[in-house]
């Protein structure tokens, strides 16, 4: 999945690693958030009640910044223009729900929700179970939780739009997939980095369980300080373990089915966290002739290693490397964000440094914003000098006018 999975995999069959930072309250369940429990209820109050649980959930939180950590943790839904047109059957024409990554929160998909919103679509963003609250609360889910959230999402979006679409980034993408494959009224899926294929070693991340009362630490892919008030640093081992599980229930599913949906698909060459061939491969498998593809890249030597057919004309190749922005590479981070967001963009208040976190003095010259590059955490990018993570798109603009253009071609 990633380096630092990686990692963390072979410390776990070794006997664990030592610890970045001591266990901590938010390391421990919160006993709130671990299963999904709001069937039944309007989405209105799914959201009021999600809101409820994360500041019970969230003890560290003060008082500055209690309200804007909530609101960026919590679902939210966003109607159209009154401009815009009226449904044949119902309110709207066209409802999209937005579906997050593993560690991350409904923050990561709110760029994208203003975009379709402006674009006349009813949006709706869900919290999936585990996340938003506290690291601990990843320890005990399961992906069959993550799956009835969506469930209820899809039903949601469907009860008042015609046409249902799904946004999933990373993990999120391939909940998407899964939905779509067992649910017809889905029309369509925007994909954003999904990870389809991650690696093979997330299969053991799971067997602390037999000595975790032994040694709590081996529950942990990562220990950090967590900084982040919308994304989790620390990494909880069983998140990885249920997305490979989730993994095979899709294929499974992929065995009988074809995805004839339209497609728009995001992948980056350069990822460090899913693996980008396997989504060019499942890109190449799907039939339906509308599908496009925007796969970034610092060079197109690369993008024809990733199994990229030559000439194949639903595949655009896009440059990911800005020289005079010090960016060398686009990264799985960033790819949903936009350079202007308050809190991850170009100039935003929060540096994705925890790569560093343990070596003093490169985690506080990348903390200082003093970083030689910005871009993916590869080890040919790590050997270049101090990297910061990047976290925003630098071609934001453009992606959002070529997804345009497949809205506009969309039946």
């Amino acid at each position: 999945m990633t380096k630092r999975l990686w990692i963390s995999t072979f410390c776990l069959l070794l006997g664990g690693c030592t610890q970045s930072v001591p266990l901590g309250v938010r390391h421990t369940p919160s006993g709130l958030n671990s299963t999904f429990s709001f069937s039944g209820v309007s989405f209105q109050e799914y959201t009021a009640q999600s809101r409820r649980m994360i500041a019970n959930a969230r003890t560290d939180l003060d008082d500055a910044g209690h309200a804007q950590t909530i609101s960026g943790n919590a679902p939210f839904d966003l109607e159209p223009d009154s401009t815009c047109p009226s449904g044949k059957e119902r309110r709207y024409p066209r409802g999209i729900l937005m579906i997050h990554g593993l560690t991350d929160s409904p923050y990561s998909t709110r760029n994208f929700a203003r975009f379709f919103q402006q674009n006349c679509f009813r949006v709706m963003g869900i919290l999936l179970p585990g996340h938003g609250t506290r690291p601990g609360d990843l320890r005990n889910v399961s992906w069959e939780e993550w799956a009835k959230a969506v469930q209820f999402g899809a039903d949601a979006i469907s009860a008042e739009s015609d046409q249902v679409y799904l946004f999933g980034f990373s993990t999120g993408g391939l909940l998407s997939i899964y939905q779509s494959l067992r649910d017809p009224r889905i029309e369509g899926l925007f994909l954003f980095v999904p990870a389809i294929r991650i690696t093979p070693f997330a299969r053991f991340a799971n067997l602390h369980r037999l000595y975790r009362w032994i040694y709590p630490g081996g529950q942990w892919g990562s220990l950090m300080n967590d900084e982040d008030p919308f994304k989790y640093e620390s990494f909880a081992l069983n998140g990885a373990y249920q997305v490979h599980r989730l993994t095979q229930a899709v294929q499974s599913r992929m065995t009988h089915h074809k995805v004839t949906l339209p497609l728009f698909v995001v992948a980056s060459q350069d990822d460090a966290t899913v693996d980008a061939a396997a989504t060019v491969e499942f890109f190449n498998q799907a039939t339906n002739p509308g599908n496009r593809m925007i796969l970034y890249s610092t060079d197109i030597e690369a993008t024809q290693k990733s199994g990229l057919p030559s000439g194949e004309p639903r595949i655009e190749k896009i440059n990911s490397v800005f020289p005079d922005r010090k960016i060398i590479s686009g990264a799985h981070t960033g790819v949903v964000i936009a350079p202007d967001d308050p809190h991850y963009g170009e100039r935003g208040d929060y540096a994705q440094c925890s790569h560093y976190f343990g070596q003093e003095a490169q985690y506080a010259r990348c903390k200082d914003r003093g970083e030689d590059y910005l871009g993916e955490i590869t080890e040919e990018n790590l050997r270049r000098g101090v990297i910061r993570r990047l976290t925003y798109n630098p071609n934001d603009a453009d992606l959002k006018e070529r997804l345009k253009q497949f809205i506009g071609a969309l039946p």
